[in-house]
């Protein structure tokens, strides 16, 4: 009988900050099924990277299976400078690099489902919302954390978005904790 070890990384390594000087956060595009091993290429680079996971749970004839899976397929952060772009590149897991308009945007994303999963948010993969209602989530387990709501109606579910992506997980929350602050329209 075949046994299949998981392959374990750790979802981040380094620090979730803008970057100075030639160092940038970067959204890559890999290769299907290669997030993991892209993330321990880095790591043995010293090069910093965030690969959010998310548990998946298979049901077999008699037992349960769980295990991570990248939050969103087919893609990684990483901070590295444009000398090492090319030894990345060589790892033979990239598709192409996303181009980041405004990096301290995209970091502002990642640490809310940072954050999230800090505090064992149970996140589902969600529609990317192109408009909706930006709110503050101000009480319970989840406080001062920021997301999009689809209306005012539907306060419940709370999305976090990577808008650069076009993807986006969300959350149940009580809507008693959350705050409205403003409508959003996001660009196509």
């Amino acid at each position: 009988m075949a046994t299949h070890k998981p392959v374990l990384v750790d979802e981040l390594f380094g620090d979730l900050i803008v970057s100075d000087g030639t160092n940038k956060w970067h959204a890559i595009h890999t290769k299907p099924q290669c997030e993991k091993k892209l993330a321990q290429y880095l790591r043995q680079n010293q090069n910093h990277y965030y690969l959010p996971q998310m548990d998946s749970i298979r049901h077999y004839q008699y037992r349960k299976v769980t295990f991570t899976k990248p939050m969103f397929p087919g893609y990684i952060f990483a901070c590295f400078n444009p000398q090492d772009k090319a030894s990345i590149l060589i790892s033979g897991y990239i598709v192409n690099f996303v181009k980041v308009p405004n990096e301290s945007e995209l970091i502002d994303e990642l640490k809310q489902i940072y954050e999230g999963k800090a505090r064992k948010a149970d996140f589902r993969q969600s529609k990317w919302l192109q408009q909706g209602w930006k709110v503050q989530i101000v009480s319970g387990p989840f406080m001062g954390l920021t997301g999009i709501v689809q209306s005012q109606d539907k306060l419940s579910e709370v999305t976090l978005q990577v808008e650069i992506l076009h993807q986006a997980v969300s959350m149940s929350v009580n809507p008693d904790d959350i705050k409205v602050l403003t409508q959003i329209s996001y660009r196509q």
